[in-house]
């Protein structure tokens, strides 16, 4: 899994979270190169009541509310709570939502998440009729060798029933160290059967590809990970064997991921021209443009694209379905986007804790604004419940249709 990266790529390492992953995945970020804004930003703050430059803060008033707990409180303190509470406090004051305190075991589930390597026991969850259900399991992970179907209704999670669980706590009590056991309550045709599933590391692909109607390709990018490109370029290889000429892009609850790989994924469909610009309102208002590698698998015109989006789309994957929707390249279908169309930088903080920053803003190559606007879909076909409920698909089957024509 390790990826050699240039001093350029190292440049576009950024992450773009946009909502909620699942299994593997987590919500509405981007992570930026490692380089610090403090040099850049003209603040300096004071420690004893006094400002030192125009853009100062007084610590003054923090400083005596501390002494006033420390000496006054009835009781054991925490420092460490206390120093990563009032962090997180003077973050959320802020008031940007993807500007963050991220505490150790937030930073690590992130890396975990973007890695896609976790400890688990390989089966994607979600909810259906108000159920805790299995969407599918992962070929050769613990889950399908347990004899784990896609449909089973996850009754209880260790003893604790999950009526009222959402996925997100679902999937906690389902993770867990490698090699430890996670007991569920199956439920399939109304049958109730409990599995103990010893868990393990998963790795997880963010490309699947197929073919549909016996001569269009189908690929689906759940993430935009450090592998992605690599493995979009080997299916499309796949599908070039197989002489299609016809391409399903899902990008459909795709959040995001790194940069990098948004720009080096559009260059696949792109021969040429800008993928995304970056602005900063801040400082002089500095710009800078990512442009296509010009080493596109599927750019020739005798390749016809459909993407698929809809309001779980976001970030990488806005940037994508808005470059090849700007360039005429192929036509979008589905929901309007997420809307996240800003950038974060990561920085370190101490005993594992990160710091997220919001730096900048993107743009497709029309100039549109992803955050404020989203990308709209030149099709849109809405995915009800009762659709997704009954394993139907609407969106998939206009882009077929599409397609066929």
């Amino acid at each position: 899994m390790n990826k050699k990266v240039t001093n350029k790529q190292e440049k576009l390492r950024k992450i773009i979270l946009g909502s909620l992953f699942i299994l593997v995945f987590v919500s509405g970020w981007v992570l930026g190169q490692q380089n610090t804004l403090r040099s850049r930003v003209g603040y300096t703050p004071t420690l004893d009541g006094k400002d030192s430059s125009s853009g100062s803060a007084d610590f003054s008033t923090f400083w005596r509310a501390w002494d006033l707990i420390e000496k006054n409180y009835d009781g054991k303190l925490d420092y460490t709570k206390m120093v990563n509470g009032a962090i997180e406090g003077m973050v959320k004051a802020v008031g940007d939502p993807y500007t963050a305190y991220m505490s150790p075991e937030d930073s690590k589930r992130l890396e975990d998440d973007l890695s896609g390597v976790i400890s688990g026991i390989g089966a994607e969850v979600g909810i259906r009729d108000n159920k805790l259900v299995v969407i599918a399991p992962i070929d050769d992970s613990p889950a399908k060798k347990a004899g784990i179907l896609a449909g089973d209704q996850i009754s209880e999670i260790d003893g604790t029933d999950t009526t009222s669980m959402d996925v997100n706590e679902a999937v906690s009590k389902i993770r867990g160290k490698e090699g430890t056991v996670v007991k569920l309550k199956i439920t399939r045709n109304g049958v109730s059967k409990e599995y103990d599933i010893t868990r393990a590391k998963i790795t997880i692909k963010s490309v699947k590809s197929e073919i549909k109607n016996n001569n269009i390709g189908y690929i689906s990018i759940s993430r935009f990970d450090s592998e992605t490109t690599q493995e979009l370029r080997t299916a499309i290889n796949d599908l070039q064997a197989k002489n299609v000429k016809k391409v399903v892009l899902d990008l459909r609850d795709n959040p995001g991921g790194y940069l990098d790989e948004s720009v080096t994924v559009a260059s696949e469909f792109l021969k040429s021209g800008i993928i995304v610009t970056e602005k900063k309102d801040t400082l002089l208002g500095k710009k800078s443009e990512y442009k296509a590698t010009g080493k596109g698998l599927l750019t020739g015109e005798d390749v016809k694209i459909v993407v698929l989006v809809n309001n779980g789309s976001a970030s990488a994957s806005e940037i994508v379905a808005g470059a090849i929707k700007d360039y005429k390249r192929g036509t979008l279908v589905g929901e309007k986007t997420f809307g996240k169309g800003s950038v974060q930088e990561i920085e370190n903080l101490s005993r594992g804790s990160k710091l997220r920053i919001t730096i900048a803003h993107w743009y497709t190559p029309n100039g549109v604004n992803i955050g404020k606007q989203g990308i709209q879909p030149d099709i849109e076909v809405k995915m009800s419940e009762a659709d997704y409920n009954a394993g139907k698909d609407p969106q998939l089957d206009k882009a077929l249709e599409i397609l066929n024509k």
